[in-house]
């Protein structure tokens, strides 16, 4: 059987056309469609069906994909770790990591880490929490950077720190001005949050409930960016992380459009952590940056704690 025609049989089941990916198999299509007519005869069972002009894959196909993936994703892996045995300061890190981690620890983390080895590459990936899991069982992640322990039997996480969180509100709110307030005095505000599924999301709801409350959601949103925006334009507030220009006294700068408030009844705060497969050895370039994020993910300044 060769890996070429599995390529090929992987891309078409994945909805590429037979003429797609013979050329990218530098075939003629009609020697790819005989190719795939083999390794029909050889798993025994009929792997597509043809749906109008394109090929679907049929049930016993779709099965077939699954250990297909498995099997190139294997083989890749092995090719990159022999590659980085032969020659140990090169390799690829296939990391994926929240949204909101984009703008600030991810790249410090990766901007360190190619300090000590630049011939080292990077595969990023961003997602909600749920598909940051999704990436790791499906190995196409080697590690991921999350807002909380994903809580699967399979991953293993482990804590690099904890980001503070604050209440955005608009700088002409009624109560930009104060430095702390309890969360609960808040509880009739409309609160701007991420959508469900985001860690965010579910970090703002418990707080809230902590606080005696349910928050009221007046919008959702896919990105912090997009929050900060809809607090600036004075449409309700958010719990978040501090705007980067503003971390270091973010609820004192006076020529923000958002005021960030420490929190004073509950603790605002969220852990942000790496994970990996228990039972997957990591590639070495791989394993290096998780032991350098461990080592040297930096903490966020300010971070509030609850008066007693």
């Amino acid at each position: 059987m060769d890996l070429h025609v599995l390529r090929s049989f992987q891309a078409v089941a994945e909805g590429v056309t037979v003429t797609e990916a013979a050329a990218a198999a530098h075939l003629t299509q009609p020697a790819l469609s005989r190719a795939l007519n083999r390794l029909e005869a050889e798993v025994g069972a009929e792997l597509f069906q043809r749906v109008g002009r394109v090929l679907r894959p049929t049930p016993a196909g779709r099965v077939f994909k699954e250990y297909v993936d498995s099997v190139l994703d294997g083989y890749d892996r092995g090719r990159r770790a022999v590659a980085e045995v032969v020659d140990p300061d090169t390799g690829v890190v296939s990391l994926a990591f929240l949204h909101t981690l984009g703008t600030w620890l991810v790249p410090e983390l990766v901007t360190g880490f190619r300090q000590r080895f630049p011939a080292v590459r990077f595969e990023l990936h961003q997602a909600d929490e749920n598909g940051l899991t999704q990436h790791l069982l499906d190995a196409t992640a080697d590690v991921i950077i999350t807002g909380k322990d994903p809580g699967h039997p399979l991953i293993t996480w482990r804590r690099l720190l904890v980001e503070p969180l604050w209440l955005a509100v608009p700088a002409r709110h009624r109560l930009a001005q104060r430095r702390r307030i309890r969360l609960a005095e808040v509880s009739a505000e409309q609160f701007i949050v991420l959508k469900p599924g985001y860690g965010l999301r579910s970090v703002t709801e418990t707080l809230c409930h902590q606080a005696g409350f349910s928050p009221l959601v007046g919008f959702e949103g896919e990105e912090v960016e997009t929050l900060r925006g809809l607090v600036a334009a004075g449409l309700g507030v958010s719990l978040i992380p501090a705007a980067p220009e503003a971390a270091a006294a973010p609820e004192t700068n006076p020529d923000l459009p958002i005021r960030y408030l420490s929190l004073t009844d509950v603790r605002a705060a969220r852990d942000i952590g790496i994970a990996r497969l228990a039972s997957r050895t990591l590639p070495p370039a791989a394993r290096r940056f998780a032991d350098h994020a461990s080592q040297t993910a930096p903490a966020p300044e300010g971070a509030p704690t609850p008066d007693a």
